[in-house]
C-alpha cells in the first residue's frame, strides 16, 4: 500500500516531466495520451487505495508512508511523507477524477492553441502539486503542496498572456 500512496502524485508528475523534456519530438496525440493518460491512471490507482483502504481498515484510520528525511538541524526534523486517510482518500477521488475529465475535455478545446504540449505539461503538475498538497503529513511538504498549486496557477494562466504590437 505505501507505494500505492506515492504512485499516486508520482505518475502524474512523471507525465510533467516526459512532455516537458520531449514536447518538440511529439506530436498532438502523443501529448494527450501521455497527459489524460498519466491523469487516468492516478485515478485507477485512487480507486485501488480507496478499495485498500476499506476492505484492510488501517491501525490508527491512515496509512502512512515514509519517503526519507528531508531537514535534520538539531531537535528539529522533517520527513517526507504521505497519510492516506478518508480525508485525504475522498480528496485524491476527486482531484484524478475532475483532473481527469478536464484533460480529456482540454484534449478537443485546446486542439488548435500553440501551448498544447505546455498546457498539458502544466495541467500535469498542477494535478500533482494538488496531490502533495492533500497528501502531506507535515506543513513544510504541504507548504511545498501549496505553492506548487500557485505556481501552477499562474503559469497556465500565462499561457494566453500575449504582448500588444
Amino acid at each position: 500500500m505505501t507505494i500505492l500512496i506515492w504512485l499516486i502524485p508520482l505518475i502524474p508528475l512523471a507525465g510533467f516531466l516526459l512532455i516537458s523534456l520531449f514536447w518538440k519530438f511529439l506530436n498532438r496525440r502523443a501529448v494527450a495520451i501521455l497527459g489524460v493518460g498519466s491523469v487516468t491512471i492516478s485515478a485507477v490507482l485512487t480507486i485501488i487505495a480507496g478499495i485498500l483502504f476499506l476492505s484492510s481498515g488501517p491501525e490508527g484510520g491512515a496509512f502512512v508512508s515514509s519517503g526519507y528525511t528531508w531537514i535534520n538541524a538539531g531537535d528539529f526534523t522533517s520527513q517526507i511523507r504521505l497519510v492516506l486517510d478518508p480525508l485525504s482518500l475522498v480528496f485524491c477521488f476527486v482531484i484524478t477524477f475532475v483532473g481527469a475529465l478536464i484533460h480529456l475535455y482540454s484534449v478537443e478545446f485546446m486542439k488548435d492553441d500553440d501551448g498544447f504540449p505546455r498546457f498539458f505539461a502544466y495541467m500535469n503538475l498542477f494535478i500533482a502539486s494538488m496531490l502533495i498538497l492533500v497528501l502531506a503529513d507535515n506543513l513544510l511538504l504541504l507548504y511545498l503542496g501549496w505553492e506548487g498549486v500557485g505556481f501552477c496557477s499562474y503559469i497556465i494562466i500565462g499561457l494566453w498572456y500575449k504582448e500588444q504590437e
